[in-house]
C-alpha cells in the first residue's frame, strides 16, 4: 500500500464551477478521491459527511433548520456535504436557501449519485447548479502526465506531427494496468488483497450505495447481476439474457441497470446512427467503468495472460479499459464530444464512435502489439456507409509503442497515447 497521492485533472472543472454556480455538485463512485480534492482545494469551509449517522438523522428530522445552521456556522465559507445521497430531504432545503442567496460556491456536495435527479427540482435549478463526474483516476493522472486531448487533436488537427511522443510501455505493463483498475486506494495492492478488496467494494455498493437510490428486495439478483456484467463489459446489452441469468425480468433489470448507472459503476454506450441507416444494429453495449472491478470479479490476473494462455477476455477488458479512458479525458476537451458504438447486421462493427459536429471519430481496440491493414476494415463499411456524409477519422488503439500510418486519416496509436499529452499549467489536486 502507498500514501501517494494522485493529481486529478477535474480540479480545473471544480474551480470554475466553484465561481458560476451556487451549488456544485461531484458525483461518482465511493472511493476515487472526490472529498479528498474538495478539501484540499478549497482549505477551507465547513464539512459534515452524512456517513454520520447523528447528522444525517438531525437533517432528516429538521432540514431547514439544520442546514441553517450550518450555514451561519461557516461565516461565509463553503459548507462542503459528503456523501450527501444518503438524505432523502436535502435537496429542497439547498434549493430554497440558493434561492434567497446568488452567491456563488455556497455548497460544495459529494456523493455516490446525483440528488438533484427529479424534473422539478432540476428545472428549477437551472443555471444554479453544476454537477461534475468524478471517476476512477485515469492513465495520465497515474503517471503524472496532463490531460489526454486526443479527440481534440482529431478536430483541430489530425496531423502525426502535432501528437505527443508516446510513453514507451510494454505489453505486460499495459494488462497490469487494466487488471489494477483506478480506484486510489486498490490499485497499488497485491494482487490477492486487491481482488479481495475490489469484490468487498462491490458488497458495500450493493448494501449500502443501491439503498440510497432504490430500496430493492433482491439484492442477491443484484450482485449476480454485476458479476454477469463484469463478464459481458464491452459487449451489446441482451436483457432478457441476463434476466435469465441471474432470475430477473426484462423489466427489473432494466431498473437495475438504471440504478447501477445512477451509481457510475456502469455505462451504456449507445448505437450511432446517420438517421439513414435502417438496417443498423440499436441495442447499446454495456461497459463497467473500471476494469479493476471486472478483472476482479472475473478472477483473472496478469498471469492469466502470459504466452500460451487464452488471451480471449483480454480483448473486452481492453476494450473497456479504451472506453473509460475516452470517459475520463472528455470533460477536458475544448470541444464537446459524445460517445456512441456502431455495427450493421452484417458483422461489421466500429468499438467506439466519437462524434463532435460533422465529424466522427472511429476507434477499434486490438489487444495485440502487431496491426495490420486488415484491423482497419471495418472502417472502411463505417464510412462508405452510414458516415458517408460525415468527416472520417480512424484509430486503432494497440499494445505497441509506435504511431503508424495505414492510409488518409487512419492511424494505428499505442494506448500509451492516454498519458502522453503535457501538462500545461498547474490544474491539478491530490486525490
Amino acid at each position: 500500500m502507498t500514501d501517494h497521492l494522485y493529481e486529478r485533472h477535474l480540479k480545473s472543472e471544480v474551480e470554475e464551477a466553484l465561481e458560476s454556480a451556487r451549488i456544485v455538485n461531484l458525483i461518482g463512485p465511493r472511493q476515487t478521491g472526490k472529498t479528498t480534492l474538495v478539501r484540499d482545494m478549497l482549505g477551507s469551509g465547513h464539512f459534515v459527511s452524512f456517513d454520520d449517522e447523528n447528522v444525517l438523522a438531525a437533517i432528516e428530522a429538521d432540514p431547514q433548520g439544520q442546514i441553517q445552521s450550518l450555514v451561519l456556522a461557516a461565516n461565509g465559507e463553503p459548507i462542503i456535504i459528503d456523501e450527501v445521497q444518503r438524505s432523502k430531504r436535502i435537496a429542497l432545503t439547498i434549493k430554497r436557501i440558493v434561492d434567497s442567496n446568488r452567491r456563488m460556491g455556497q455548497f460544495v456536495l459529494t456523493g455516490s449519485s446525483n440528488v438533484f435527479v427529479s424534473a422539478e427540482i432540476m428545472d428549477s435549478l437551472a443555471g444554479r447548479v453544476q454537477t461534475l463526474k468524478m471517476l476512477p483516476l485515469s492513465s495520465a493522472e497515474i503517471d503524472e502526465a496532463g490531460p489526454c486531448l486526443l479527440l481534440d487533436w482529431a478536430k483541430e488537427s489530425g496531423e502525426i506531427s502535432a501528437l505527443p511522443r508516446c510513453r514507451a510501455t510494454s505489453r505486460a505493463e499495459i494488462i497490469d494496468r487494466v487488471i489494477r483498475g483506478g480506484y486510489p486506494e486498490i490499485r497499488p495492492l497485491s494482487e490477492r488483497s486487491r481482488q479481495r478488496r475490489y469484490r468487498e467494494y462491490i458488497d458495500t455498493v450493493v448494501d449500502r450505495d443501491v439503498a440510497d437510490v432504490m430500496k430493492i428486495r433482491r439484492t442477491d439478483s443484484m450482485r449476480r447481476l454485476i458479476d454477469q456484467l463484469a463478464v459481458r463489459t464491452g459487449n451489446e446489452l441482451n436483457m432478457t439474457d441476463l434476466g435469465d441469468k441471474v432470475g430477473l425480468t426484462r423489466q427489473a433489470v432494466g431498473e437495475y441497470l438504471d440504478i447501477l448507472e445512477r451509481l457510475s459503476l456502469v455505462a451504456r454506450l449507445p448505437a450511432w446512427t446517420s438517421g439513414e441507416a435502417g438496417r443498423d444494429i440499436r441495442q447499446p453495449k454495456c461497459h463497467l467503468i473500471d476494469t479493476g472491478i471486472a478483472a476482479a470479479l472475473r478472477g483473472l490476473t496478469v498471469g492469466d495472460f502470459t504466452l500460451g494462455r487464452d488471451q480471449t477476455p483480454l480483448g473486452s477488458l481492453f476494450e473497456t479499459y479504451v472506453y473509460g479512458e475516452l470517459l475520463k479525458c472528455i470533460p477536458l476537451q475544448r470541444n464537446e464530444w459524445r460517445l456512441f458504438h456502431w455495427r450493421d447486421r452484417r458483422g461489421n462493427e466500429v468499438d467506439i464512435v466519437a462524434e463532435n459536429g460533422n465529424l466522427v471519430v472511429g476507434f477499434e481496440m486490438k489487444a495485440s502489439m502487431t496491426v495490420s491493414a486488415g484491423d482497419f476494415k471495418n472502417f472502411d463499411a463505417f464510412k462508405n456507409g452510414p458516415a458517408a456524409k460525415w468527416n472520417f477519422l480512424g484509430l486503432v488503439i494497440y499494445m505497441g509503442d509506435q504511431v503508424l500510418v495505414f492510409g488518409d486519416r487512419l492511424f494505428a496509436m499505442p494506448a500509451s497515447i492516454f498519458s502522453s499529452f503535457q501538462q500545461t499549467k498547474d490544474e491539478t489536486s491530490p486525490a
